[in-house]
């Protein structure tokens, strides 16, 4: 047994869609999660700086005493990712591998499709992860940047986003693509467009469920889990914030279902 807390981060609101994931998929876990919201969007930053802020995330989250970090944004776990595992003495766990083997397994005509951020798709990660599960799979990637400003505005199933959402996915339709990875964690939270945009026939992956699951067989296998007893009483996340947002307070428990009642405001410098 490992009473430990699992560190989460990410730019904003977004990696709450990881974070829910984890508190279904292991309820008696403790979990903390710093959301930059001071320096957000990361999807339009350098890597240098991405990789800035994510060392600061992660050593912040260190201090708290975490047992393993989980990147929770698909622009830092691009760009950021191997140099946490070298820098950090704990389990790193980004959400691009465990979306990219997820979503090789699920097509079924070898075209698969990728929307993130422009630093993620400019990273290459996906196609270089989904690729290593299949030389056949054709992956086409669309960088999606305004989904970001739309989910953080909570237009989940709003008109506009409907109608960004046909102008950015038709080349991807176009494509006869039968799955579409939501490269980017604030994304799920449109899932009820994107389906609807791209008709039934296409399977969505949603990074933040198969990273959850990573997550879940990497502590069992280490002996870092929590002990079960039994209970699916849920632990409530600790939540930092780097800067103060109402919005981000509503919209956080909309997603996860569960109050924010305490909130540490922190300066990462």
């Amino acid at each position: 047994m490992n009473r430990q807390p699992i560190g989460v981060f990410d730019s904003g609101v977004g990696g709450l869609t990881v974070l829910k994931q984890l508190v279904l998929r292991m309820p008696r876990e403790r979990l903390v999660y710093l959301g930059d919201t001071a320096r957000l969007p990361y999807g339009t930053k350098s890597k240098e700086t991405v990789l800035k802020y994510s060392m600061k995330n992660a050593s912040f989250l260190l201090e708290k005493g975490v047992k393993c970090l989980v990147v929770a944004c698909n622009t830092a776990s691009s760009l950021a990712l191997d140099e946490l595992r070298k820098n950090f003495d704990m389990p790193v766990i980004g959400v691009i591998q465990p979306g990219a083997k997820k979503a090789a397994s699920a097509s079924r005509v070898r075209r698969i499709g990728v929307i993130g951020t422009l630093a993620t798709v400019r990273s290459k990660a996906y196609e270089e992860a989904i690729e290593s599960y299949g030389s056949d799979i054709e992956v086409t990637s669309v960088p999606c940047p305004l989904f970001v400003a739309l989910a953080e505005e909570g237009w989940v199933e709003d008109e506009v986003t409907r109608r960004v959402a046909e102008r950015y996915l038709r080349s991807l339709k176009d494509k006869g693509i039968d799955v579409l990875v939501l490269g980017c964690t604030h994304y799920p939270l449109l899932k009820p467009v994107l389906s609807q945009v791209m008709g039934k026939d296409v399977a969505l992956v949603d990074s933040a469920e198969e990273a959850a699951n990573e997550v879940a067989s990497l502590l069992r296998e280490k002996g870092l889990a929590a002990e079960e007893d039994g209970s699916r009483e849920m632990c409530a996340p600790t939540v930092c914030l780097t800067d103060r947002s109402l919005h981000f307070l509503e919209l956080g428990e909309n997603i996860l279902g569960l109050p924010l009642n305490e909130v540490e405001y922190v300066d990462l410098g």
